[in-house]
């Protein structure tokens, strides 16, 4: 068993599964850089983003799973395979139904109100697209990763919250302990 502490962690879970606030978290208490795959996926511009092909795409992830140490996060499943290959953590962050529900509301309001930044405009349109992409996890896409997951045996960790992760990672490697008494 593995007693370092992860490098490379690739956060992987449906829209509202709290990945990015997962990664802000760790990002501050390992001090490494992390990476919103939408980032990867879009170059931000004004006044509309701009999505890259996918050759620019896959060498701008290569170019980052190619560093010493980073947290990669996003719910995308079928390019990001050199993330998983080189990630030393996997976290499928799997909370309830319920919990997603509540933070894509929230969430909503958050950014309706401008208390919380978007890289989207926060429409009703945009709000059900989210309910949707939810559904479609709920019904599938939590499978499809299980799935993918499955190749990456040893690296995985499924929890529902960044407590749980702590958890497993204490048991996994006492020094997490240490790290946490030091960073907060």
């Amino acid at each position: 068993m593995n007693t370092k502490i992860p490098n490379r962690i690739h956060i992987i879970g449906s829209v509202g599964s709290g990945k990015t606030t997962l990664a802000r978290k760790l990002s501050a208490q390992f001090n490494l850089p992390y990476y919103e795959l939408d980032n990867v996926v879009w170059e931000r511009a004004e006044p509309d983003d701009i999505r890259r092909c996918e050759a620019d795409r896959d060498a701008l992830l290569l170019s980052i799973v190619n560093t010493n140490g980073w947290i990669i996060e996003g719910a995308h499943l079928k390019w990001v395979s050199p993330s998983f290959r080189h990630a030393d953590l996997i976290v499928f962050l799997n909370p309830s139904y319920s919990t997603i529900t509540y933070r894509i509301i929230t969430r909503f309001i958050k950014q309706r109100l401008r208390l919380e930044q978007a890289h989207y405009t926060p429409t009703w349109d945009m709000l059900k697209k989210m309910f949707d992409w939810s559904a479609s996890y709920q019904r599938e896409g939590r499978y499809q990763i299980q799935d993918t997951l499955a190749d990456y045996p040893g690296k995985v960790v499924v929890v529902k919250s960044h407590e749980q992760l702590m958890q497993e990672l204490k048991q996994r490697m006492p020094s997490i302990e240490h790290q946490e008494r030091t960073s907060g």
